[in-house]
């Protein structure tokens, strides 16, 4: 009997020694491949600078959908483009705006997403401020004014430095009195708005119902030269964004009576209804094929610019790490798949349709790692409310190289993501999904849905970085013996009302989007 013990002891201890080495070596390789022959700089061009911007309903939101399957079919990776819903079409075209009078200066700035085309004829008007008025039915007289106008509905911003530039050479007495002077012109614009009547999203309606020729706006993003930049709310005459300078230059011009005109072209199409998809693509299992690894990364953008840290950043990562995997590691036990979504800049509908329609593939997740903001190393990761993560999450995060796995701080069991990107999608439904959070480098006022959002923004070191973190992650899940818990924590009452909190709940997609019913 004690021998007996004695072997099965010897056995079971050269198993684990050659199950250690084994996955020593795959991370080393791992590491060696995306160090040594990373493609990452080249599908970013691919993706960035020839697909181009990836806003839902565009042509080239379907190019990159198509370019994606045929990149993973180059890596002899099965992929496809799955339909889960329509939306409104249309395509950008050329915008070209030129200050006319009092002189002759081109101004930057595009037309809104979904804009109404001028046409291919250049379309010239005056330009006024947003007419001021005593409440909602004085506005009602004095919008009469801007038929054949464009019309100023943004409030035009004090300094177009950002305030760690003031904070750096200003004077503190200065900085104050800019900051004060900054939030009266806040809440007098805000009063301005209100005794319109009309939301920051109906009153562009309005000045179209009233005949305007067009509206411009200015959505600055508190940095040098960026603008955030969203969609229209105009059916028939264009909106254009434009930079906080130029703006300031056509208020300033109006208000001190100038009477400044401006030709715009802005050159669009309305294309009806057109479907929208997922790019999925897999990488099947040996021994448990019907248990999945997922890696997410939505693959839409806003058009502003090219979308490079969002979402672009977080493809490239899940595309190199398909790449690497399927390289070194093409027998995976589990089954690995990518998704790719669509249209999660309007709410995480690519993947709140993908859980819907694959319950059979939610029910089977061993885990799911998301990467979506920016282009900084990952630094954070939550247990996202799941009790038992830090058992199976802590152990793949051992085995990460210690010059990647040194800048991440855990926090288990944490709480549920209840929105912001992909993953949220997944845990409403209950299945162990994690994202992988990274450091900023100015995201929020530099490149998150601005017009500066472009290939140089990219840190591909930073970016190698976080495709190490995410095929090892991958690899480990993979390879455990043990399916992961789905238990989940007993949630806290809320300090805000005293009322007990509950897990958030999966919610399907907006599967019309911007079609009228």
């Amino acid at each position: 009997m004690i021998k007996k013990v004695t072997l099965f002891s010897f056995l079971f201890f050269s198993f684990f020694l050659v199950s250690a080495q084994t996955q020593q070596e795959m991370v080393e390789k791992i590491v060696n491949e995306a160090e040594n022959n990373s493609q990452l700089e080249k599908i970013a061009h691919e993706l960035l600078d020839v697909v181009g911007p990836r806003l839902v309903g565009t042509p080239q939101m379907k190019n990159a959908h198509d370019w994606a399957v045929k990149k993973y079919s180059n890596w002899d990776i099965s992929a496809r483009n799955e339909e889960w819903g329509k939306w409104k079409g249309w395509e950008r075209g050329i915008t070209h705006i030129d200050l006319v009078s009092p002189r002759i200066q081109s101004l930057e700035g595009r037309q809104l997403a979904w804009s109404p085309s001028t046409g291919k004829k250049p379309l010239t008007a005056e330009v006024v401020i947003l007419p001021e008025a005593k409440d909602s039915l004085d506005f009602l007289e004095k919008i009469k004014s801007v038929k054949g106008k464009f019309v100023l509905v943004s409030m035009p911003e004090q300094t177009g430095r950002p305030d760690e530039n003031w904070e750096e050479w200003a004077t503190e007495e200065t900085f104050e009195k800019m900051k004060s002077e900054r939030d009266s012109l806040n809440s007098l614009w805000d009063e301005k708005m209100k005794k319109t009547g009309h939301s920051r999203r109906e009153l562009p309606k309005a000045l179209e119902n009233a005949g305007a020729a067009g509206i411009i706006s200015s959505y600055w993003s508190k940095g040098f030269g960026v603008n955030k930049v969203f969609s229209a709310y105009t059916e028939k005459i264009p909106t254009i964004d434009l930079s906080l300078e130029d703006y300031g230059l056509l208020y300033r011009l109006a208000e001190y009576g100038d009477k400044p005109e401006i030709r715009v072209t802005a050159e669009s199409k309305e294309l009806g209804e057109v479907p929208t998809f997922n790019t999925i693509a897999e990488i099947k299992g040996t021994e448990k094929p019907e248990e999945y690894v997922i890696l997410s990364a939505h693959f839409d953008s806003w058009d502003g610019a090219t979308g490079a840290t969002d979402n672009g950043t977080g493809t490239i990562v899940m595309m190199e790490t398909m790449r690497i995997l399927k390289k070194l590691y093409p027998n995976p036990k589990r089954t690995i798949l990518v998704g790719h979504w669509g249209s999660e800049e309007q709410g995480l509908n690519g993947s709140r349709a993908f859980v819907k329609d694959h319950p059979e593939i939610v029910e089977n997740v061993q885990a799911l790692f998301n990467q979506d903001n920016g282009t900084g190393r990952v630094v954070n990761i939550s247990g996202n409310g799941f009790l038992n993560a830090y058992d199976y999450l802590g152990d793949w995060l051992y085995e990460v190289p210690d010059n990647v796995s040194k800048h991440i701080e855990t926090n288990f069991p944490g709480t549920p993501g209840r929105g912001g990107s992909d993953y949220a999608s997944f845990v409403a439904a209950g299945a162990p999904a994690f994202n992988l959070s990274s450091l900023s480098w100015n995201y929020w006022n530099y490149t998150w849905h601005t017009n500066r959002d472009t290939y140089d923004k990219i840190v591909f070191d930073e970016v190698r970085n976080n495709v190490i973190l995410t095929a090892v992650l991958a690899y480990m899940a993979s390879e455990d013996p043990e399916t992961t818990s789905r238990e989940k924590i007993k949630l806290p009452k809320s300090k805000r009302s005293g009322e007990q909190m509950s897990w958030p709940e999966a919610r399907d997609a907006e599967r019309a989007g911007m079609l009228d019913d």
